[in-house]
């Protein structure tokens, strides 16, 4: 289907930006308002504490939520996106996505400032990062929650999860996640083509909005350091995915990397994997960055929560 009509009606701000302009005000001005959403965000009822933990390559920084005034029953483990070498522990996808998902799901949910791949770093550097998480959420020192824990991300932290849940289960050394959350998966290199009918819709999209073939390359090979013989585990659809926990997967409709979220529920299911997906119509890549207003948010938020409830 065509764009969400609020999203759409907002185009015309952002026609002709770049990333690069909101140091420029009059083009921050266009880009605070395409990201304001119908209502502002009521944040939920989760507590938050900021935590370190020690990892191979240094501290990592956590920032851990629990539903308030109620015993934790899930965890999860959540990894923001960012193309690997953006976002932090205050932008929504990682912030609003962690704090809805405690309330919603009454998760213990540890979102994760694993290391971007900038100044020389590179895989498998944010992998290590999100072990060592894993491995103290998983370890006497993690806070007291109910059931096995999840694991999951959004876009290359969607990635991330999948790189880390393949590596514990290889390695065997420490409780495999009992399910995984993946939202808008960028699994794949190179990334399948899209369909007809959504290619058509998204030439009509402003080009700040859309994932070229030269973008997604200089994301790769900033990560990895190259195109060409990538481990299997850095862009996890070409590894083994057999023995992988249950798999619920988000999809934006409107996103040029959906087609690796489409062929990741391909593969995870003919590998035996049970796996769920979730279609965001109307919806761009990293809509979870915006808030639960928007309607397809809210049930993205839902689905996920229903993921971690089992």
């Amino acid at each position: 289907m065509p764009l969400d009509p609020f999203l759409a009606a907002k185009l015309h701000l952002i026609d002709g930006l770049r990333w690069e302009n909101p140091a420029d005000p009059e083009a921050g001005r266009r880009f605070d308002a395409f990201f304001r959403d119908p209502a502002p965000w009521p944040e939920p009822e989760a507590d938050t504490e900021e935590h370190t933990v020690p990892g191979p390559h240094g501290p990592v920084p956590i920032r851990v939520y629990r539903p308030r005034g109620r015993r934790p029953g899930p965890a999860l483990l959540w990894l923001h996106g960012g193309g690997f070498r953006a976002g932090d522990l205050d932008m929504p996808e990682a912030h609003l996505v962690s704090a809805e998902l405690a309330a919603r799901a009454g998760a213990l949910v540890v979102s994760v400032g694993y290391r971007l791949a900038v100044d020389g770093v590179r895989y498998p550097v944010p992998v290590d990062d999100v072990r060592a998480a894993w491995q103290w959420l998983t370890g006497p020192e993690a806070p007291t929650y109910a059931g096995p824990p999840a694991l999951g991300g959004a876009s290359a932290g969607a990635a991330l999860a999948l790189s880390a849940a393949i590596r514990q289960r290889d390695a065997g050394s420490a409780p495999p996640p009992a399910a995984l959350l993946l939202a808008y998966p960028f699994a794949h290199f190179p990334v399948p083509v899209l369909d007809d009918d959504t290619a058509a819709l998204m030439r009509e999209l402003p080009s700040i909005l859309r994932f070229d073939t030269a973008s997604i390359e200089d994301m790769v090979r900033n990560y990895v350091g190259r195109i060409t013989e990538l481990p299997p585990a850095a862009m996890p659809g070409a590894a083994g995915l057999t023995g992988l926990p249950p798999t619920g997967i988000v999809l934006s409709e409107l996103d040029d990397l959906r087609p690796s979220g489409d062929l990741l529920a391909r593969q995870l299911t003919e590998s035996g994997v049970p796996t769920r997906t979730y279609l965001a119509t109307g919806m761009l890549h990293g809509h979870l960055n915006r808030t639960p207003s928007l309607a397809e948010v809210d049930r993205s938020l839902a689905f996920f929560a229903t993921v971690l409830t089992g």
